[in-house]
């Protein structure tokens, strides 16, 4: 008889705090399915940016390279390879048709200024897509607390004024709406910690990403530059 029956006090409780319980719920379940969405994505693109950087630096040509490329989905690495593949081969054509004129070598580097952006961009929106619904649990931590300190300061609202109506502040009175009103304030503490720590950590994950993204593009810009001033030369 003494224990915590979390079910009996919803159904027993005000609309309000129904309503207040409800919407941490929802939060609750969204924010684990991003945990375990979050976990199995980088899971997966992790493995696959370790096969990907492996068979890029072994390949003896960027085409070879290209087609191993295609078969990573997950991979960040192979999507901004791709993509500089294809503005390379953007690059050439215009090159090929312009051999009459004498190019220096300044202008064929600076010729390289749209695989600069383009590579930008692909890191842009490898992040954006690694990093997508992150900020749900950022807003699910920092609001889930205020939400259930909301139900709870309503909870003891409806309490007292159930107090006032029938006369009596016995502890028997007092005990089931305050108690009632508390566990909203515990919900809302359950809903916001677990959401931080997984925030915090997979924030952490995006961040080692995006540096190795950003290294794989400094890395790949010089591949091609050596092989333009060797060209040149």
């Amino acid at each position: 008889m003494g224990h915590l029956n979390v079910f009996t006090m919803f159904w027993s409780a005000g609309i309000m705090v129904k309503f207040v319980m409800l919407l941490l719920l929802g939060f609750s379940l969204y924010s684990w399915f991003i945990v375990f969405q979050k976990f199995s994505l980088y899971k997966k693109a992790k493995e696959e940016s370790s096969t990907f950087l492996e068979t890029f630096w072994h390949s003896k040509h960027l085409s070879e390279a290209h087609k191993f490329a295609e078969q990573f989905l997950l991979c960040p690495e192979a999507t901004i390879f791709k993509t500089g593949y294809h503005e390379l081969q953007k690059l050439g054509k215009k090159h090929s048709t312009s051999r009459e004129t004498d190019e220096t070598l300044e202008m064929r580097m600076a010729g390289m200024e749209p695989l600069k952006r383009a590579l930008r961009k692909a890191e842009d929106q490898e992040s954006s897509r690694l990093g997508e619904s992150l900020p749900f649990l950022a807003t699910t931590g920092s609001t889930a607390p205020f939400i259930g300190l909301f139900g709870t300061v309503w909870g003891i609202m409806t309490a007292f004024q159930e107090i006032g109506m029938k006369g009596s502040a016995s502890l028997a009175v007092v005990a089931p709406g305050v108690s009632e009103a508390l566990v909203v304030t515990a919900a809302g503490l359950a809903v916001a910690i677990p959401a931080v720590v997984f925030y915090n950590y997979y924030s952490n994950q995006l961040a080692e990403m995006e540096h190795k993204m950003h290294s794989f593009s400094v890395d790949f810009l010089n591949l091609v530059e050596r092989d333009f001033i060797s060209r040149q030369g």
